[in-house]
């Protein structure tokens, strides 16, 4: 009887807070192509410095990269994803990003493979072509589509090879993405140690960030779920009443980042734009398995047909 009363004073007390409306989610449409293109010109200049001075050669490899994200970009357009942006990173490559609350587990294999696969497809027409027309500059271009696209197929996250794994059977389980990701960050630190490129390794340091701040994120919601607090929706039908107490979550979970901000006082603070992202990203996403275990299958051997039977095709074309 006592707890009762204290939880429907509990009640009482959340009834008479006002919540302030939550702030306005700015989103930045602005066209990425100029953008983009600083960032491609940046890449190539950087690479020339840096790695190969080869100018036909870092064209090449500014063509396949620019391609890659472009099967990305496109297949994100046509299932209508909002804000799709393409993105090239100096010495790391490039990714695009759009939204959409509802995911289609079909469509979202179906965008990871659109980068690869065609890339692959021109690796291999360029090799045939190669053949029957020996050339120097075709043999060069055939290599550089064909060992980026494959290199990208790795089950290694973030490469399209492991976000592929991650949407077919990891997606919804938090434990077998995190060991997931930490055998990723581990792998792909001893592929650039090995490599000798250890500018690289900026690539698993800022993975494991992400993972530590995931992992963190993942606690939000734990404790979001005991609230009965929807977070699979997205920002602009999110509650005023919802912002404030994900905020809370927020503020207490990273007291240090938000150092002098008090959970429980609704009032905008001066670092609101950085909360504000940050409950941005604590919501997530529907996703709708579409695929079934047959899909699955059907998906994971054309997967296993492509990163096995390529470079059988490769070798075999050059015997």
């Amino acid at each position: 009887m006592e707890q009762d009363n204290i939880q429907a004073d509990a009640f009482q007390q959340e009834q008479q807070i006002v919540y302030p409306p939550k702030p306005v989610l700015v989103e930045n449409t602005q066209n990425s192509i100029t953008r983009s293109l600083f960032s491609l010109l940046i890449y190539g200049f950087l690479f020339y410095m840096l790695f190969d001075r080869n100018i036909g050669y870092i064209a090449a490899v500014l063509l396949v990269i620019v391609l890659h994200e472009l099967g990305h970009f496109l297949a994100m357009k046509a299932f209508n994803y909002t804000n799709v942006k393409l993105f090239i990173i100096p010495l790391l490559g490039g990714f695009v990003s759009g939204k959409k609350q509802q995911v289609s587990q079909l469509q979202l294999s179906i965008i990871i493979l659109a980068g690869p696969l065609p890339g692959i497809l021109i690796g291999l027409v360029l090799l045939i072509l190669g053949r029957s027309y020996p050339n120097e500059t075709l043999k060069m271009l055939s290599n550089t589509f064909l060992f980026i696209n494959l290199f990208n197929l790795l089950p290694i996250f973030p490469l399209d090879g492991g976000r592929l794994l991650e949407a077919l059977f990891m997606k919804q389980n938090h434990i077998i993405r995190l060991v997931f990701g930490i055998i990723s960050v581990m792998v792909l630190s001893g592929l650039f140690l090995l490599s000798f490129n250890l500018i690289l390794l900026i690539v698993p340091a800022l993975m494991a960030w992400e993972l530590y701040n995931e992992n963190k994120n993942h606690k939000i919601r734990e404790y979001l779920d005991q609230e009965k607090l929807d977070y699979h929706i997205d920002y602009k039908h999110l509650s005023d009443r919802a912002y404030w107490l994900i905020r809370d979550c927020i503020l207490f979970s990273y007291p240090k980042k938000y150092q002098g901000i008090q959970p429980g006082r609704y009032e905008y603070s001066f670092a609101e734009p950085l909360i504000l992202q940050h409950v941005n990203a604590v919501l997530q996403t529907n996703l709708k398995l579409d695929l079934g275990a047959l899909g699955q299958v059907l998906v994971v051997l054309l997967y296993i047909v492509v990163i096995v039977g390529v470079p059988i095709a490769y070798v075999f074309l050059h015997l």
